[in-house]
């Protein structure tokens, strides 16, 4: 009884809330974003027949108004008039959590603007569901969300990442999914650790850890069904810990013996490590010296 009386109160005040639905299995909803969506004014859809569906599953009547990427600029404006008023709406998207790679986000930011309440109700999200089960590090890491379409700019934005440390994540259609993955092993290299997941919590889903050189070969044999949807998750550059140790000493006594000018050139050609690389050590190096 308390907890429904908390609710009510919430809605009261008007707010927003942003509820994530399940990217496959209905089973992963929750019991609070399920009361929530049946409780709101309104429920701002990306696709209203979608979520219908999803509501009758759970018989839950809320009227329901479209919010997608075509329209999320005008409606936007038109719901934070209506919680300004004191109404109270949720954000969903198709699946998984809204302002994820899907609408949302601007909605959010408005709503921020004008001091109105957002609340999130955490749930799915296809991102975070692949990272956790990767076995890629996790403590670090970026979401590059869809590549561009057209190969040239979609090879330009991987060599952009070239030197990214932290565990990258993407999505990726069914209808680029070779392509994407030829592109990742010209750029990274075909020994570069890749996830993969497909149709996660579907009745066909399935997951694999290997090289992008494998992935590729499992992809071309169909063993990976260009079906569904997916979510590559790649290892960041492995940083060489010993070789910036010991550029470190070398630039070291380089400049002991005068030889700063030449120093990056000397120790990118013995360590192997990137020019930019060296020469933001030497940098550091000089300001140690100097706050000394």
């Amino acid at each position: 009884m308390e907890l429904l009386i908390i609710v009510k109160n919430v809605i009261k005040n008007g707010c927003i809330y942003v509820v994530a639905t399940p990217i496959g299995n209905l089973g992963d909803v929750s019991n609070r974003s399920i009361e929530i969506l049946g409780k709101v004014d309104y429920v701002a859809a990306e696709d209203t027949r979608n979520t219908r569906n999803f509501l009758s599953h759970f018989q839950v009547s809320a009227k329901l108004i479209s919010l997608h990427e075509h329209n999320e600029v005008n409606q936007s404006k038109k719901i934070i008039k209506d919680v300004l008023k004191g109404m109270s709406i949720a954000i969903v998207s198709d699946a998984g959590t809204p302002a994820i790679n899907d609408p949302g986000y601007r909605l959010i930011s408005l709503a921020h603007q004008n001091e109105i309440k957002v609340i999130p109700l955490p749930g799915p999200c296809s991102v975070i569901s692949a990272l956790s089960v990767s076995g890629l590090p996790s403590d670090r890491f970026c979401f590059e969300g869809y590549l561009p379409a057209k190969r040239e700019l979609r090879k330009s934005k991987l060599k952009e990442l070239i030197e990214e440390e932290r565990t990258m994540i993407f999505l990726v259609s069914v209808h680029k999914i070779h392509l994407v993955i030829e592109d990742m092993m010209s750029i990274f290299g075909e020994s570069r650790l890749v996830f993969l997941a497909r149709e996660m919590t579907k009745i066909f889903e399935q997951s694999i850890k290997t090289n992008l050189k494998e992935l590729s070969l499992m992809i071309a044999s169909g063993q990976i069904p260009k079906k569904g949807e997916f979510v590559v998750v790649l290892s960041g550059v492995i940083v060489r810990k010993n070789n910036l140790a010991l550029a470190k000493e070398l630039l070291d006594e380089l400049i002991k013996i005068n030889l700063s000018s030449k120093a990056v050139d000397i120790v990118t050609r013995v360590t192997k490590e990137k020019r930019n690389k060296i020469y933001k050590l030497m940098l550091e190096m000089r300001e140690d010296d100097e706050s000394k």
